[in-house]
């Protein structure tokens, strides 16, 4: 200010002298914009009847979906090549710590579905209850697409230069195969299909006894000698019909993924769920080229994941692509929403296999992570799996990593996820409270030394109503001999802790250990309190479904009004106006978020709670200290007062010597006779 007399003029401005009375808003509004982005930034719906998303391949070799079937027509009939087996059996025994229940299909020799034991659709099921496999949580269940047909997981899909290699593609084929059975429990299965000119391959799939995966073999053995040495390109996809594994309505699943090698890191790419995707959003490639750490699908707390388990079958995988797939199934159950029907997302994985030479063959052996996405069970499988959890946290892993950390090691000393959240919101207030003290402190007396400048400032504008450029110079003089500037400090602690906020925002979201974590009356922390049930199928604007009554999120907007209501009264017209204003939205903010975690709005109570205590007790036990200090003026607030005097200087000297210049054009004119 002052450097130029050009410049804007500079108004003094009215400081709320307890900055952490303004967090609420803050906070209220930045959670608003980031909300406002997740909802816009979603793709637009397009009411489409769009085809059925088939596995396939285009020239060239390289993997693609085109769409194959309407969702009216009938699907193309597989060739005989075996005879059509479907079985549904559990892998493992019942003391085995990994069991699965699988249903295999012959038709592709692949996976239709599969559930996971040891996580279950309920929190509170007994024993016996536990042992349904109904009751298991689903990580796989493929959709209906076409007319009645379902396309398994672990689908092998030929490309043009396996063309010959069998009768048909091997999609379209029923597999013979042979159950995997150990100690009078089944382990797997394993697929065979005869090919030409003497090639078998060999699908083999069974559960691991360590961790939460597969262990899946691909096998070419050729014993003709028309084949020899030659590759082909295979199309392989994981995991079809992950299902949504949450009823969060801001997280997007499943979502298709690639790990990619970057360095030491890996990175992710994402493709999620578009329900309702226009034709020319229906395939893609992932940007980066060949190879990949693993690809897959997940959903919120489950994932279904390939990774190589050896360099010479990592060495095959080669460019990767994502598809979003039709669900007939779908449709049929929601005619009201047949727009909707691409329900699913999938992975598919370009593999060059080489064809053994006569009498050889060539085993390709990868591991698929079938399980909870929750650190431990996925560092112990693979640490490169971890990645995915970083990834959900976004922006703020880092934040989100710590925060998750300290509310695990509170569970382990109380043994109850809410009392953690609750424990976790008290230590991040309480850490942050010494330096919200001292910002409070330093606005405090600021706002006492503008109530003793502000009747300077306001004769200076009656002296100077008329003229501007003046009212602006002697302004900026009295603010700069009074330091009557804002304190450097002061909006600092504000913006510490809103990237907290939405470290802890994310954690809780996407933390899998709140899943089913049960406080009070709350069943689940990662979703909805659910009080009573309202028995309304139905949904409303901004709120989502009123099906249940929701008591923690009223609640919330009760504290937040209520800390507003206890907050000083502002004498500034423009401050009362904007009070008034940001009444509004507590209750706002009521309705976004009405139906989501339990988790998110136990954290904001508590730490409305910690607000209102701080206001009515901490402070009257210890009052904030608002008395004017002796101003001290350090050796930057000196040089920049000595910049502004020096450009004051230099531009009454530009002033001077303009209007001598003018009058020595006027003294020396000569009038002619």
């Amino acid at each position: 200010p002052g450097r130029s007399s050009d410049r804007r003029p500079l108004t003094p401005t009215r400081f709320d002298p307890l900055v952490e009375k303004r967090l609420p808003f803050i906070l209220l509004v930045t959670l608003g914009l980031f909300l406002g982005w997740s909802m816009f930034s979603r793709p637009d719906p397009e009411d489409s009847t769009a085809n059925a998303a088939a596995p396939m391949v285009q020239d060239g070799g390289s993997p693609s979906v085109t769409p194959s079937v309407e969702p009216d027509a009938a699907a193309a009939e597989p060739i005989a090549q075996a005879e059509a087996w479907t079985l549904t059996v559990r892998l493992g025994g019942l003391e085995d710590p990994v069991r699965y229940e699988a249903t295999f299909d012959s038709l592709g020799g692949t996976l239709r579905s599969l559930r996971l034991h040891g996580w279950y659709l309920s929190g509170k099921l007994s024993g016996t209850k536990q042992e349904e496999t109904g009751n298991w949580v689903p990580l796989l269940d493929a959709p209906v697409n076409g007319a009645g047909q379902q396309p398994g997981s672990l689908l092998l899909v030929g490309g043009p230069s396996a063309a010959g290699l069998f009768p048909a593609d091997p999609s379209t084929l029923h597999w013979e195969h042979e159950l995997i059975e150990k100690d009078g429990s089944i382990e797997g299965v394993v697929f065979t299909l005869a090919g030409s000119n003497g090639l078998t391959l060999t699908k083999t799939i069974q559960r691991s006894t360590e961790h939460h995966e597969l262990l899946v073999d691909l096998t070419l053995a050729n014993t003709g000698d028309t084949v020899v040495g030659r590759e082909s390109t295979f199309i392989f996809s994981p995991a079809i019909g992950v299902p949504k594994s949450s009823e969060d309505k801001w997280y997007l699943e499943p979502t298709a993924r690639k790990g990619v090698f970057d360095g030491g890191e890996i990175d992710i790419e994402n493709e999620e769920v578009n329900a309702t995707a226009p034709r020319d959003d229906r395939v893609g490639g992932f940007p980066n080229g060949d190879g990949a750490a693993f690809v897959g699908v997940d959903n919120k707390y489950f994932a279904v994941l390939l990774r190589a388990a050896d360099d010479a079958t990592a060495a095959t995988f080669r460019s990767t692509r994502w598809a979003r797939v039709w669900d007939t199934g779908w449709v049929n159950e929601h005619p009201d929403r047949s727009s909707e029907g691409f329900q699913h997302v999938v992975t598919q994985q370009e593999l060059a296999l080489r064809i053994p030479k006569a009498g050889d063959t060539s085993t390709y052996r990868f591991k698929l992570y079938a399980g909870p996405k929750e650190r431990s069970e996925m560092a112990a499988a693979d640490e490169h799996l971890v990645a995915l959890l970083k990834s959900d946290l976004g922006f703020f892993d880092g934040i989100g990593s710590v925060l998750l950390t300290i509310l695990r090691f509170f569970e382990g000393i109380i043994g109850n996820w809410g009392v953690a959240i609750i424990l976790l919101t008290l230590c991040v207030r309480l850490t942050l409270f010494p330096m919200n003290r001292r910002s409070q402190t330093a606005m405090a007396r600021h706002a006492t030394k503008m109530k003793r400048v502000q009747p300077k400032l306001n004769e200076i504008k009656e002296k100077h109503a008329n003229n501007p450029q003046k009212l602006r110079q002697e302004q900026a003089r009295i603010m700069q001999e009074e330091g009557a500037f804002p304190p450097l400090g002061g909006c600092l602690p504000m913006f510490l802790q809103i990237p907290v906020f939405f470290g802890l925002y994310q954690a809780l979201r996407v933390a899998f250990d709140l899943r089913q974590a049960s406080f009070l009356w709350v069943e689940d922390l990662s979703m909805p309190d659910r009080l009573l049930e309202t028995g309304w199928d139905m949904s409303l604007p901004m709120v989502g479904s009123i099906a249940y009554v929701n008591v923690l999120p009223p609640l919330m907007v009760f504290l937040w009004i209520l800390q507003q209501k206890l907050m000083p009264k502002p004498t500034d017209e423009q401050a009362i106006k904007m009070q008034k204003m940001m009444m509004w939205m507590p209750i706002l903010f009521g309705f976004f978020l009405y139906n989501y975690a339990a988790g998110l709005s136990l954290y904001m109570i508590t730490s409305s709670l910690f607000g209102i205590m701080e206001y009515t007790v901490i402070r009257k036990i210890w009052p904030i200290d608002d008395s004017e200090k002796p101003r001290k003026q350090g050796k930057f607030m000196k040089r920049l007062m000595d910049l502004q005097e020096q450009a004051q200087q230099a531009e009454k000297q530009k002033q001077a010597q303009r209007a001598n210049k003018g009058g020595g054009k006027s003294g020396g004119k000569v009038k002619k006779r």
